[in-house]
C-alpha cells in the first residue's frame, strides 16, 4: 500500500443509536489510520452542520429551515466534490438519508464503498443499497484498504 494520502471520502454514516455511534467512531479511526485516506481534506457531514450548530445539542434546529437547508445543501456539496463515497452502514437500522447520499454518489458517478461492521457483514441489506454500492467490506479492512486502487466486489449476504 502507498503512504499517499491521495483521496477525499464523503464520510456517510448515521449517529442515531449507539450502534451508529460505534461503528461512526470504528470506522473514522480506521480510516486516520489509513494511509491512503485523506482526512483531513474529507467531508464529514457532522463537522459540516450549518452555523456550527449542532442538531444534538439544539433540536429545535430540525424545525428551522434556513438551518436544514443550509446543511442539506452543505451535504450535497461534500457529496459533490469528495473523490468517493464511504458509507458506514448497519444491516437492521437502514437510514433513509443515507439512501439519498448514495443516489448523489451514483448518480455523480463517484466510486462508493460500503463498510459493514464485521459482526453484521453477510446479513441481509436492502437491495437499493446493495446495487449501488461498487465494493463492500468489512470494518476490519478498512484501515487496510487500498483507496487508491478501487475495485469492484459483490456483498457476501443476501438482499431484502
Amino acid at each position: 500500500m502507498t503512504n499517499q494520502k491521495s483521496k477525499t471520502v464523503y464520510f456517510c454514516a448515521g449517529w442515531f443509536t449507539d450502534k451508529q455511534n460505534k461503528a461512526y467512531e470504528d470506522a473514522m479511526n480506521a480510516i486516520k489510520a489509513n494511509p491512503t485516506v485523506d482526512v483531513e481534506n474529507s467531508y464529514v457531514p457532522l463537522q459540516h452542520q450549518y452555523k456550527g450548530l449542532q442538531v444534538d445539542e439544539h433540536p429545535e434546529l430540525l424545525q428551522d429551515r434556513e438551518w436544514s437547508t443550509a446543511t442539506y445543501n452543505g451535504d450535497r456539496v461534500g457529496v459533490s466534490t469528495s473523490d468517493m463515497l464511504l458509507a458506514v452502514y448497519i444491516p437492521e437500522e437502514e437510514d433513509v438519508g443515507m439512501g439519498v447520499e448514495l443516489g448523489m454518489a451514483r448518480a455523480l458517478g463517484k466510486y462508493i464503498m460500503v463498510v459493514i461492521p464485521d459482526e453484521d457483514f453477510g446479513k441481509p441489506i436492502n437491495l437499493m443499497s446493495w446495487g449501488i454500492a461498487d465494493n463492500f467490506i468489512k470494518m476490519s479492512e478498512l484501515p487496510n484498504y487500498d483507496f487508491n486502487k478501487p475495485s469492484y466486489n459483490f456483498y457476501d449476504g443476501g438482499v431484502y
